[in-house]
């Protein structure tokens, strides 16, 4: 830099480095030094430097430095970034090597602390000690009050006094983060998934695990996770903009049925559902068996004109277990009373468990991780696509489900009332496993459905009614086996999340997927259903009707 310019930055920055100097010493002698050792090196600096991008950055960056070696000439420790009031002297008697060492860890300190300040403080306070802007350049480049600005910087200095004074202590979770065992959801999935696109990271699980009983502040979940305020912070406002936590001033909760089970909760829920499986599945399976609806030609599906009646079976005994007994003896809560509507157009109650070591999980626990559904997907007034994944079928339920179930049955109802599809058409709905096909579309070709149809609502009717009539017969066992089992799972639920989990509760041996596993699971022990074939995988518990 030439002369000329030198002498004019050096001029420029004599005041405001002097005030600089006088903020940090102890009298106006040592800051009349000090500034005047800064201005020396600046001009200096600048006459032999031509590459400086920022200049005033330049000199700030030497006025610190100045600043660093005066403390340490006179073997004073101080805080890392000039925040008034906050640096202490330390005596003098303390060797080099041990006042560097409490420096690094004040300065280290100082930065972890700032971190827990609101979003627009720690701006504030950045702009102001970092970037050496005035308070009214802050002001205007934020578009607040100059007198808002003033505030957070007072309010900025308070809070990183009352930080540096305290012990923070992290919780448990700092060492021991739990992770959910399960995750899953009724209603609608949006576009962005369901509940497991949203909880795929264990930090995630354990902002909503840290706030599942108690509103907390992003610092107070930041204590107990023993991270930094900024990272919680972004996430949970993620969060609760889809709805997994609720802001309560500034505080968050959690909005997610979130299950801890006890062994004495899992041996109620194994007991309830192995009692109830027992006599419901049997007296199910024994009655269609004795049915001439599965005999009739108003169900079709399994590959070959003649049904395979054990195929049937694995698809009518979950479908009838999920969707008879539609008078619900309790319902006294509607879905619409407490789902959440997310911004990707999700309607739904969202659910997780966190399993502990110390504790038994309930029975067919691995099973259920497998098991997906029941999914409804329907045309209006069309038909109705209804299917399950679980351990005996292949994986067809996945994160493109949503995406592309609305072709599927654009494509079967066209196929059902016998629309000449294309080439590429009749090939996807045989790789989804929805038909077979046989030989080319310009020869001798020839397709048949893999999965159950059941060709009219009165069938549908008569299939579920039989459900219905077992249901009624036992409902007041059924409603014996139940109560201490809800009673055990709403006084673990805390008070926010009771009406939304009594919902879940309600519907009990009612499109439960537990109770829908439990049926299987008997039916399979026992010998009444045998073990899908492997080409059967694909079709497996997946109904059409209209």
């Amino acid at each position: 830099m030439n002369r000329t310019d030198a002498e004019k930055w050096t001029n420029e920055y004599l005041k405001p480095v002097f005030g600089f100097a006088l903020k940090k010493c102890a009298n106006i002698e040592d800051a009349e030094d000090l500034s005047q050792e800064i201005m020396a090196k600046v001009y200096i600096a600048l006459m032999k430097r031509n590459d400086i991008e920022d200049t005033s950055k330049f000199i700030w960056t030497i006025a610190h430095n100045c600043l660093n070696n005066y403390y340490r000439d006179n073997n004073h420790s101080f805080i890392g970034v000039p925040i008034d009031e906050v640096e202490n002297c330390l005596c003098d008697d303390i060797p080099i090597a041990e006042s560097a060492l409490i420096e690094r860890e004040e300065i280290s300190k100082l930065y972890s602390e700032i971190a827990y300040l609101s979003k627009l403080q720690r701006r504030i306070v950045i702009m102001y000690y970092y970037e050496n802007r005035n308070q009214k350049e802050i002001a205007e480049a934020l578009n607040i009050p100059l007198g808002t600005v003033k505030w957070h910087l007072f309010e900025a200095k308070n809070e990183l006094k009352r930080g540096m004074e305290i012990m923070r202590e992290p919780s448990n979770l700092v060492f021991n983060p739990i992770k959910f065992d399960m995750c899953s959801f009724s209603g609608k999935a949006g576009t962005k998934g369901d509940i497991s696109s949203f909880f795929r990271s264990v930090f995630s699980q354990n902002i909503v695990y840290a706030i599942r009983n108690k509103a907390k502040t992003i610092n107070e979940i930041a204590d107990e996770l023993g991270v930094s305020p900024v990272y919680v912070e972004s996430e949970a406002e993620y969060l609760e903009e889809y709805g997994f936590l609720l802001k309560q001033k500034n505080k968050y909760i959690c909005n997610i049925i979130l299950s801890e089970p006890t062994d004495e909760i899992n041996r109620l829920h194994d007991e309830m559902y192995q009692k109830a499986a027992k006599i419901f599945a049997n007296e199910l399976y024994d009655e269609l068996i004795k049915s001439d609806l599965i005999e009739s030609d108003c169900i079709l599906g399994g590959y070959n004109d003649t049904l395979d009646k054990n195929f049937l079976m694995w698809a009518l005994v979950p479908f009838i277990t999920a969707f008879s007994s539609k008078n619900i003896p309790d319902k006294s809560i509607a879905f619409s009373d407490i789902y959440t509507i997310r911004p990707d157009g999700g309607k739904n109650i969202c659910y997780a468990t966190v399993s502990s070591p110390d504790v038994n999980p309930p029975i067919y626990n691995e099973e259920m991780k497998k098991f997906k559904g029941p999914f409804w997907n329907g045309l209006t007034d069309k038909i109705t696509l209804w299917t399950i994944d679980s351990e005996w079928s292949n994986n067809r339920i996945n994160e493109n489900y949503q995406l592309t179930v609305v072709r599927d049955l654009t494509l079967l109802n066209n196929y059902l009332n016998d629309v000449v599809l294309s080439e590429d058409d009749y090939a996807y709905l045989a790789e989804k496993g929805y038909i077979s096909v046989n030989g080319k579309p310009e020869e001798k070709f020839k397709t048949a459905l893999k999965i159950i149809y059941i060709k009219d609502e009165t069938s549908r009717n008569k299939l579920l009614s039989i459900g219905d009539a077992i249901k009624e017969e036992h409902k007041d066992y059924f409603e014996k086996l139940k109560k201490p089992y809800i009673n055990a799972v709403l006084k673990a639920t805390p008070e926010h999340l009771q009406k939304m989990r009594m919902y879940g509760l309600q519907h009990i041996f009612h499109g439960d997927a537990w109770f829908i596993l439990h049926c299987i699971k008997e039916l399979v022990n026992n010998g009444k259903l045998t073990l899908p074939t492997e080409k059967q995988k694909q079709a497996l518990m997946t109904i059409l009707f209209k």
